[in-house]
């Protein structure tokens, strides 16, 4: 095994920068919502874990894909589907995250996907809102809010409305079964509190 150095997720927040986003598909209604696409060229979860209580080591997963239904108006009006590719994990060190896919953690074989859905949003402090929904992990679902700020005001590229939001939450990996561990010289390889961060943007068709 080698010293794990990260882990964790991830589902909603706001990158507007990199390559082009393609084509899109148009929006559905639902009641007063609209359905937004989440653009996976600009959206990514981001994950931070202490190393044997010295440093900090981030993450990511890079696949990242879902809808969010919104009035455009009212954060109360927003919910959110979102789905993580467990496998696109990458710490920038092949033999770790080759170790992370494993059994020992996330385990892709048997648990392909990390999802987030939303039950509940709510207004908090200026600029941002809370999110409440259910994360699924590993074959274990548990309730988590989500601190986002945003949702930022819509802009037009061609055809197409753009909006994001950057949201963080801490989770506990023991709560999702992530267990695996080792310690060296009294210390923890692999701290048990994840900072989770994600960046999104997302899209739709018209005004």
């Amino acid at each position: 095994m080698t010293s794990f150095t990260r882990s964790a997720l991830v589902a909603l927040a706001a990158g507007v920068f990199g390559a082009s986003a393609g084509a899109q598909a148009a929006p559905t209604q639902q009641g007063s919502s609209t359905a937004w696409t989440i653009d996976p060229n600009h959206t990514s979860a981001h994950f931070a874990v202490r190393h044997m209580l010295v440093s900090t080591v981030r993450g990511d997963f890079d696949k990242v894909s879902g809808t969010i239904q919104w009035d455009g108006k009212d954060v109360r009006s927003i919910s959110a589907q979102v789905t993580i590719d467990a496998a696109s994990v990458d710490t920038h060190v092949e033999r770790r995250d080759d170790d992370l896919r494993s059994a020992n953690f996330f385990d892709v074989a048997k648990y392909p996907t990390i999802t987030f859905v939303s039950t509940k949003a709510e207004p908090g402090e200026a600029g941002h809102f809370n999110l409440t929904g259910n994360l699924t992990m590993h074959g274990v679902t548990r309730e988590v809010v989500l601190d986002v700020e945003g949702p930022m005001p819509p802009i037009s590229q061609g055809a197409m409305r753009r909006t994001g939001v950057s949201a963080t939450t801490k989770i506990d990996r023991r709560d999702f079964g992530l267990l695996y561990n080792r310690v060296v010289e009294g210390a923890a390889v692999v701290g048990d509190e994840i900072t989770i961060t994600i960046d999104l943007e997302a899209v739709r068709r018209g005004g």
